[in-house]
């Protein structure tokens, strides 16, 4: 079964080149000009990925992003042609997996979208790996890896692929330091820019999801200069 993506980007020659690209990468397509006509696309049809641009012309795409957010998980891409940081944590911030600025080759867009697409296939993968389960209990913050699911002081936590990753890995490397770019690299499989800022954007997620004193942590803990760990 083809996996569905939705564009939604007001620059119709930006829109209309990732839809004939895609498609040729054998995805379904579902484009938009427009946040309203999209939203009624995803309350009728199953979506897999989504590419949002920010600068639509009746809501913008954090506002979408947000809306999605409230009820779904699968991976969503912020496209923009804005390249302040602000933007692209405030994109994160609002539940974005990933983030790629205008200009862009239509083969790196391909490339985030497999990315993302196998980062989530193997987040709702339920078949068992090994005949123990894998799960971490630290200080009352449970992760049950093969069932996918985390839950703080017995309560549940919902976190978004890219999140679980974050805290799975931390949770793996227990006591120890995690500098930035190992966790970006184990991650998100790329290469870590100094410049990034969506490892910090996503640990404030996490804090914020875990109802964390951003400046006296329980679990997340920043060590300034080095990285973040678990303990």
């Amino acid at each position: 079964m083809k996996e569905k993506i939705l564009i939604v980007d007001d620059e119709k020659e930006i829109a209309d080149l990732l839809e004939l690209y895609l498609g040729n990468d054998g995805y379904e397509v579902y484009k938009f000009y427009n946040g309203s006509d999209a939203w009624d696309c995803l309350t009728q049809t199953p979506i897999d990925l989504a590419l949002l641009d920010i600068m639509l012309p009746d809501m913008d795409g954090f506002a979408l992003c947000r809306k999605i957010r409230e009820q779904w998980y699968f991976p969503i891409i912020m496209l923009t042609a804005r390249t302040e940081a602000s933007d692209k944590i405030q994109g994160i911030t609002m539940g974005a997996d990933d983030y790629i600025t205008k200009p862009f080759h239509p083969l790196e867009v391909i490339a985030r979208v497999r990315a993302q697409l196998r980062r989530m296939q193997d987040y709702n993968s339920r078949l068992p790996r090994k005949q123990e389960q894998e799960i971490y209990d630290i200080h009352g913050l449970e992760l049950n890896v093969d069932m996918h699911t985390c839950t703080l002081y017995g309560e549940s936590v919902t976190l978004t692929p890219i999140e679980f990753s974050i805290v799975h890995y931390l949770c793996s490397k227990k006591g120890s330091v995690v500098s930035s770019e190992e966790l970006f690299e184990q991650v998100w499989g790329e290469k870590y820019l100094d410049s990034n800022n969506t490892i910090m954007a996503h640990i404030a997620k996490i804090r914020e999801k875990f109802h964390e004193n951003s400046r006296k942590p329980k679990f997340l803990k920043t060590v300034w200069g080095v990285g973040y760990k678990i303990e």
